[in-house]
């Protein structure tokens, strides 16, 4: 299964070496968010918000092909 993988903010520079952002990554057909973020060498607490299609998800939810999935750090501040 093919999907797009956008970081975000620190989550840069856990690019793979010589691509740029978004990458394509092939991955296993049952793929969920946490697999994705385990495959790219990202600690699993540096990577707290997933978003497809403007939905957040669980590091649980299971991926399909295509899908466009968007990785935030941790954020931080407010009021």
């Amino acid at each position: 299964m093919r999907l797009t993988v956008k970081l975000h903010g620190s989550l840069r520079k856990y690019l793979p070496a010589g691509r740029t952002n978004p990458v394509v990554l092939d991955v296993g057909s049952s793929a969920t968010v946490a697999d994705v973020i385990n495959c790219l060498g990202i600690p699993a607490n540096h990577s707290r918000i997933a978003v497809v299609d403007e939905k957040q998800l669980e590091p649980t939810a299971v991926l399909s092909d295509g899908q466009e999935l968007n990785l935030f750090p941790p954020l931080v501040g407010g009021v």
